[in-house]
């Protein structure tokens, strides 16, 4: 692409604050990342929520002119809006003008326009969401995917995201062997339904991963497992109770604390280990969420997400770039099918 800084097509009219938080996360991420941006939008819009100084010459703004909105059916708004900016946005990848692609728009219209556009890698049938949970163990985050993509899984579809989730593990998060786990109702090999118990047959005899069992709801945070698989319909339900849990925890937190002149010295003593406590437990600071198995590096992010999860998920995109997450996964299906 003629530049070693890696570019990351944003969709800036994706999201209940675009464009302005988008344009804000972007900027930033630009100055501080290293990276280029390329906001993909409304110009009018997009070139108004840009800072006041703000040179034309530091950002690469990129014409669409529609939109997709949160209420309209995926797959016919990304086919009938083909100017949209999430479509414009994949475009971009697919001719390599930029690295990656971010949204924070419409999560199913994302990955309908990027199946259409990317495609699959050669060897996968279901790409997967996949999210970063943080766990009771300071610094090791557990990989959760499906959380939303299939609602519905074929024992096979979940060998291939513990195959995919075990690469990112691998070369983004920094695991040397990601113990992989299946989430199950029970840590006995027969648990589960006929497609839970298909499931731990192949993970079982997969020799690409390392599958140490099944994983209890209990266990997703315990820190035992790196990467845990399971259907897009209990992923999507377990990653908004946990935002919930999240979100709950720090307000009990903030009420909790003393009132009056104690409660301001003791707030000021306990400031750094807050902060702490909400970087591990707010979704915002983990940006976005991978979608797994297409042809491009694609991150989703969160309908309300606001400047600093920008940030993040651009620096996610650019680690999965850094790192190059498609070639790795691509070549475990290479090795796979030769050693098939």
């Amino acid at each position: 692409m003629g530049s070693t800084r890696v570019r990351i097509a944003i969709d800036a009219m994706g999201g209940d604050h675009a464009p302005g938080e988008i344009v804000a996360g972007a900027l930033r991420a630009r100055e501080e990342l290293g990276v280029d941006v390329l906001l993909v939008g409304d110009p009018q819009q997009i070139e108004a929520a840009l800072p006041p100084k703000t040179s034309l010459g530091q950002v690469e703004i990129v014409t669409a002119q529609e939109a997709i909105a949160m209420d309209e059916e995926p797959l016919n708004a990304v086919r009938r809006k083909r100017n949209a900016s999430i479509n414009v946005a994949m475009d971009l990848v697919k001719q390599q003008q930029a690295d990656a692609v971010f949204s924070a728009g419409h999560s199913g219209a994302a990955m309908a326009s990027a199946l259409l556009r990317l495609g699959r890698l050669p060897g996968v049938d279901r790409p997967a969401i996949g999210t970063v949970f943080p766990t009771i163990v300071a610094g090791k985050p557990v990989l959760v995917l499906d959380v939303g993509a299939n609602v519905d899984c074929r024992p096979k579809f979940l060998e291939q995201f513990a195959v995919m989730g075990s690469a990112y593990s691998q070369y983004v998060l920094g695991t040397a062997e990601p113990k992989v786990g299946l989430l199950n109702i029970g840590e006995e090999d027969s648990k589960g339904n006929d497609a839970a118990v298909r499931a731990h047959q192949l993970l079982r005899e997969n020799s690409q991963i390392n599958f140490i069992g099944n994983a209890e709801g209990r266990d997703v945070l315990s820190g035992r497992f790196d990467v845990i698989v399971c259907d897009g319909f209990v992923g999507n339900v377990l990653l908004k109770f946990a935002e919930a849990v999240g979100e709950v925890i720090l307000q009990i937190l903030r009420e909790e604390l003393p009132q009056g002149l104690h409660g301001q010295i003791g707030s000021a003593l306990l400031k750094p280990n807050l902060k702490r406590i909400k970087q591990r437990m707010d979704h915002a600071e983990h940006g976005g969420a991978l979608l797994l198995g297409v042809a491009g590096v694609c991150l989703i992010g969160h309908g309300s997400s606001q400047a600093p999860s920008i940030f993040n998920a651009i620096r996610m995109a650019k680690e999965a770039v850094d790192n190059q997450v498609l070639q790795r996964i691509q070549s475990q299906y290479t090795l796979e099918r030769e050693s098939g």
